[in-house]
């Protein structure tokens, strides 16, 4: 019987590299080879067992994927059509993209876009359309760029602050770069952002529910503390887009940024976004994304490596990031 290589979760615990059985694939109506997929945060807690991410087990990891459509019953797709599928519950309660072999829904694909090859579209993966999701929010709240408004990213050293930062400088925001690594303040700049903060300015309590105006806008992939202070240091009318969890889930604040300040919390969630929402954004990131910049964000692994990738990325000592090579083919 057909057996594949995947990285499963068969309890509350740390993953492992096994084989499975194509009569393990669940239902769907799309049946993909994976090429490519990326590591998330999400991931780092699914793969380690440190967060009660998988519903049921046994769990193929991986939110990510892309790949070839190899069957498909789906009016949509045919086989060989380059597709990407990024949340909608996979690894939680769908099995994921850490395989060779999947087999999904095909309302969850969206077609590879044309200006990016598969690997690329994993370089980008959950944490770019994260990102970008974020800028839509904000730019739908009436940011813009222009004058001396500054748009701080929090995190500013993982892949979703990586990307933030380099969109939010391409498209012309002075954009400052929160991150508890100095080292990789060179790596932040060449991004684009036109100044560094340190992660204690804002993790640190100062007691003040409301601080000096500072931020037009924020993406803030941290939370706890941190996006309290961002919230307290935000200009009247600015937003904030919060997108991750980090540093921990809890919200210290109070109310006065928003009812004294007019400041709004804009949550940003990629994991069920709707298609046309998510075509919306990969079309800006087709258009958008410089693939030097691109290059010098993302790394590729192999697949064995996962495991070991997923507790570094929780230790925080995963930089921009990381693309996984599902089926060993040439990078």
């Amino acid at each position: 019987m057909d057996s594949f290589p995947a990285i499963v979760a068969t309890e509350q615990g740390p993953a492992s590299l096994t084989e499975v059985l194509e009569s393990s694939l669940p239902e769907g109506d799309v049946t993909v080879d994976v090429h490519w997929s990326s590591l998330n945060y999400k991931d780092g807690l699914a793969v380690t067992g440190k967060g009660r991410i998988a519903r049921s087990f046994p769990m193929v990891c991986g939110v990510d994927l892309a790949g070839t459509v190899r069957v498909s019953d789906d009016a949509r797709w045919s086989p060989g059509d380059e597709v990407v599928a990024t949340g909608w519950g996979l690894s939680e309660t769908h099995p994921g993209g850490y395989t060779t072999r999947q087999r999904l829904r095909g309302e969850w694909l969206v077609a590879r876009p044309p200006e990016l090859s598969l690997r690329e579209t994993m370089a980008i993966g959950t944490a770019g359309l994260t990102a970008m999701l974020c800028i839509l929010a904000l730019e739908e709240s009436g940011l813009h760029p222009g004058g001396d408004a500054e748009v701080l990213v929090t995190g500013a050293g993982g892949g979703v602050g990586s990307f933030a930062v380099m969109l939010l400088a391409g498209l012309g925001y002075q954009v400052v770069a929160a991150t508890g690594r100095p080292e990789i303040a060179e790596y932040l700049t060449s991004l684009g952002a036109s100044s560094i903060v340190g992660r204690d300015e804002l993790s640190a309590a100062s007691g003040r529910p409301l601080e000096k105006e500072r931020w037009a806008g924020a993406i803030d992939t941290v939370g706890t503390q941190t996006l309290a202070t961002v919230l307290a240091q935000t200009r009247y009318r600015g937003a904030v887009a919060a997108c991750g969890l980090a540093g921990g889930s809890d919200l210290p604040t109070t109310v006065l940024p928003f009812i004294l300040r007019n400041v709004r919390l804009l949550g940003v969630d990629s994991v069920a976004a709707p298609t046309e929402v998510r075509e919306v954004a990969w079309a800006r990131l087709n258009a958008m994304v410089q693939r030097p910049l691109l290059e010098l964000i993302s790394s590729v692994e192999p697949l064995e490596n996962v495991p070991e990738l997923a507790r570094q990325i929780l230790a925080g000592s995963v930089r921009g990031r990381v693309v996984i090579n599902v089926d060993g083919a040439p990078a």
